[in-house]
């Protein structure tokens, strides 16, 4: 197909997709050559080569150098965020909310290195005896504690903290105006519960009306409730403190770079390739994304969660995101002369 197929693609602002497909670069070439980049994206080498490619203009840039491929059917695009939110070094006052660093029992397993069928699939559990068993769930933890794990500072709001989970990532400011962010270290490896969904089937949100606005909303009305609406979610984010650096751009994502605004996307590490460019057409969003980091919620291959940012219009424009669209996965020119036209990925 042709860029001009593309839904939207000769008015999509492509200079952030560009900046943030640099930073990918960056780790590209750290490969080694023969490296497979995902099921069907080529080599390290096929990257290696149009990343050494230099430009100015980003749409020459992506048009010389990529052939754009519809990958099959609609799928959901949603969109997150970095929150922020309130700490303390101190156990005081409001801030009774604890924000835990890695386990040090937690232990991750990479079940792709047992079975290419489980490529791309990890569990998260604990140790008892010679059995690896599942980890403490959401409820278990904010009833008991975690001895095996560090609090990192504690917070003074529970809702915050919740959403910030979701999110993955975010900031804390401390009383003394500092700032660090809360970079994703880890999951006790259950499963993800999207609490909306939860309070759909109490009949507490109309599905029209659900969005991160509205769920919040509810939870901060309800407080006698929340905790149980939110420990429906058995999935649970340790964190570790990174330097706050550059604050136009996100946390690393998965890739180990800083996300872009409206120039990064989560993907499904099974079915797509990490680092790759994806043209989305899912409205209100038409856009580049690079591929740069995933999570427990992204599953398919035509399914992507586009990261919007810091601050409030960021959290706004992401917690309205969610609609059905299309994506398109840019190879390198390369790739595509030995997958032929008729490939479909």
């Amino acid at each position: 197909m042709q860029f001009s197929d593309l839904p939207g693609w000769r008015d999509a602002d492509l200079a952030s997709a560009l900046a943030a497909f640099r930073r990918s670069c960056a780790v590209i070439a750290e490969k080694p050559p023969a490296e497979h980049i995902g099921d069907y994206a080529g080599t390290a080498a096929d990257w290696q080569t149009v990343c050494a490619v230099q430009a100015d203009n980003a749409r020459v840039y992506f048009e010389k150098n990529f052939t754009p491929y519809a990958l099959s059917g609609q799928g959901l695009f949603t969109g997150y965020y970095e929150p922020e939110i309130r700490g303390s070094r101190k156990h005081q006052g409001a801030f009774q909310t604890p924000v835990y660093g890695l386990p040090s029992d937690l232990i991750k397993v990479d079940l792709g290195q047992f079975s290419d069928q489980f490529k791309g699939e990890h569990i998260s559990g604990r140790l008892n005896g010679q059995s690896l068993v599942p980890y403490a769930n959401r409820a278990d933890i904010n009833a008991k504690g975690l001895a095996a794990a560090k609090i990192l500072f504690w917070c003074d709001d529970p809702v915050a903290l919740f959403f910030l989970q979701i999110q993955g990532s975010g900031r804390v400011q401390f009383g003394d105006g500092t700032s660090v962010r809360i970079a994703y270290a880890g999951t006790n490896g259950r499963p993800y519960t999207a609490i909306g969904r939860v309070l759909l089937a109490k009949g507490e949100l109309e599905k029209e009306k659900i969005s991160l606005a509205t769920i919040r909303d509810w939870l901060k009305a309800h407080p006698q409730l929340a905790q149980g609406v939110m420990d429906a979610n058995q999935s649970f984010i340790f964190f570790e403190e990174k330097a706050l650096g550059d604050t136009s751009l996100g946390s690393n994502g998965v890739q180990g770079v800083p996300l872009t605004p409206m120039g990064s996307m989560a993907i499904d590490l099974r079915k797509n390739a990490l680092g790759a460019p994806y043209y989305v057409a899912a409205d209100p969003v038409r856009a580049l994304l690079i591929a740069q980091d995933t999570g427990g919620a992204i599953r398919g291959p035509v399914r992507g969660d586009v990261y919007f940012g810091f601050g409030d219009a960021a959290e706004r424009r992401a917690g309205e995101m969610k609609a059905q669209g299309r994506m398109f996965v840019l190879l390198p020119n390369a790739v595509a002369a030995r997958l032929g036209k008729s490939f479909s990925p």
